[in-house]
């Protein structure tokens, strides 16, 4: 039994090769999808990622089932990501961190949507809507500018006149009044 769990078909340096070029290929595809696979996941999305895992797997182990091999596997995963995820983000400004993470798209400008950006980026009008539905505004029309990051959040900007006070305009207002009340 423990030979079967801990024989390795392959060599460890040959499953470090096979994980960090799959890992690579599909950061690489990923990028290329856009920015909407990681920010709005839908059904169709959630069987592409299912059926991508179980595609890699033998990319990544090979004819090797023991679980050593898919603890090497896994582990050389997690440490390439992390080194990625670590190198952009020492380096968020660089032309690195542009090159992995992509860098914002506008989608709507003063209260007009671009179209050719959603397009670019595989958005529904109506998704990027209900995303500005949840950060208060009605429509693109009640905003400055609508964006999507690098991870795939949508970011709107409410035009100055209907975003929220701050504790700081309050204590601004509060002064002045005081001012004006003591005249």
């Amino acid at each position: 039994m423990w030979h079967n769990l801990m024989h390795l078909d392959l060599s460890v340096w040959e499953k470090v090769v096979r994980t960090v070029a799959v890992y690579l290929a599909l950061a690489v595809l990923v990028r290329l999808a856009g920015k909407r696979d990681l920010a709005q996941l839908n059904a169709f999305d959630l069987v592409v990622v299912l059926l991508l895992s179980n595609v890699v797997q033998n990319a990544i182990i090979g004819p090797d089932n023991s679980l050593l091999g898919g603890l090497i596997g896994a582990t050389v995963l997690i440490a390439v990501n992390a080194g990625v995820v670590r190198t952009a983000a020492a380096r968020r400004n660089g032309v690195l961190a542009r090159a992995l993470e992509g860098t914002s798209t506008t989608l709507a400008r003063d209260g007009s949507w671009d179209r050719a950006a959603l397009r670019k980026e595989g958005l529904r009008q109506a998704d990027v809507e209900a995303a500005l539905r949840r950060q208060n505004a009605n429509s693109v029309a009640e905003t400055q500018q609508v964006t999507i990051e690098p991870g795939g959040a949508i970011i709107a900007t409410l035009r100055e006149e209907l975003q929220s006070a701050t504790h700081a305009d309050i204590a601004r207002l509060e002064a002045k009044l005081d001012e004006l009340l003591r005249r």
